[in-house]
């Protein structure tokens, strides 16, 4: 490693576990422990109203969940199209238990937590049931099967008595240290809660991909047989690719249900396991930055174009499918642009930066 740590101009590795390490440079773990900083600190200044705290908020859970979609399809090269119903397991095992105990029983109020995670399980194991058939199909009938899967999962949502036949079933408002949580304060404290997660995940998500584990993803994603004769197995590393992303997806699912205090199929239909491909399209496929950078683009703009639909209609009375569209046709116009003149994502601007930071003042 370069002696400089701060400024080094290039990475000169001696060993393998320096090229392992998760910060590079002190300058990398300085400016991730300031934008964290930023991040817990920027609400005791800046007063957002719950419109907008509720905005921030879905973008933490959508990073959470696209950062498992990417495991399965950035890292593993396995096509997932029904991502939305894996968040949707997650969701409903918290609305399980608040249809079986009550909506305010103490087990969710007091020991949400503990539902979190058995969200995350419940999702990893219909992730790894789902990915049985990575075993013997690839590509576009992989595709096929997951959304075979996010159909089968909305018809039994729809047609369940138990699942209330996909209208919300409610869920309680969570107790903490300081006892119940208020309406007011709602909002802000899943923001912090659901920012804890996503900083557990992230760092587990870094130090899996540092793993031999993490690398057989990538190998197998490049040549399967490859990896295979190189004594890896292909099989298992997909199911639990699957499991992992499903696990990453369930604990969205919960933080959703608390989030909004309820659970309705609407926000678990194909349509969002769309939005959710989009995200990792946008964001960088196969890179941890692009999962943040996805979500992050993807709302902004939605929440933009809402704007100017809103806009749109109210004063342009003569275009009103003009202001119907826009919000599908600018969706759709940022997934092909990306695809055709930006195909690693916004996560590639982020590593040019880096690399114009960490060369400079050298051109090459």
């Amino acid at each position: 490693m370069s002696s400089n740590r701060w400024l080094a101009t290039g990475n000169y590795f001696t060993s393998y576990k320096e090229e392992q390490r998760i910060f590079f440079t002190s300058l990398d773990r300085a400016a991730m422990s300031l934008l964290l900083l930023c991040l817990f600190i920027w609400p005791f200044f800046i007063v957002v109203d719950n419109k907008y705290m509720l905005v921030i908020d879905n973008i933490l859970v959508a990073v959470i969940a696209v950062m498992g979609l990417n495991l399965v399809t950035g890292f593993a090269g396995l096509i997932s199209i029904g991502h939305a119903a894996f968040v949707g397991i997650g969701a409903y095992t918290i609305a399980s238990f608040a249809r079986v105990l009550g909506d305010s029983h103490a087990l969710l109020t007091h020991a949400w937590p503990l539902l979190i995670l058995i969200a995350g399980f419940m999702g990893a194991v219909f992730g790894a049931i789902v990915g049985l058939p990575a075993l013997r199909l690839k590509h576009l009938y992989l595709a096929i099967a997951t959304l075979s899967f996010q159909m089968i999962f909305q018809w039994t949502i729809n047609f369940m008595n138990f699942f209330n036949q996909g209208q919300t079933i409610s869920v309680g408002r969570v107790v903490w240290l300081t006892g119940q949580v208020s309406r007011s304060q709602h909002y802000i404290f899943w923001y912090y809660a659901i920012l804890v997660v996503i900083v557990f995940c992230g760092f587990a998500v870094r130090n899996l991909l540092r793993t031999r584990y993490g690398r057989c993803l990538v190998a197998v994603r490049d040549n399967d047989r490859a990896a295979d004769a190189m004594g890896m197995h292909p099989g298992f590393t997909k199911v639990y690719a699957f499991a992992l992303a499903g696990f990453l997806a369930g604990v969205a699912g919960a933080l959703h249900a608390y989030l909004y205090r309820g659970v309705g199929i609407e926000s678990f239909t194909l349509h969002h396991s769309i939005s959710f491909l989009a995200m990792a399209i946008v964001g960088g496929l196969g890179t941890l930055p692009g999962s943040f950078l996805g979500p992050l683009a993807i709302k902004v703009l939605d929440l933009q174009v809402e704007r100017l639909s809103e806009w749109a209609g109210a004063h342009l009375t003569f275009a009103t499918n003009l202001a119907t569209a826009l919000r599908p046709l600018s969706f759709g116009l940022v997934i092909v642009l990306f695809l055709m003149f930006e195909p690693r994502g916004i996560a590639n601007w982020w590593r040019i930066a880096r690399s114009y930071v960490k060369l400079w003042p050298f051109r090459y």
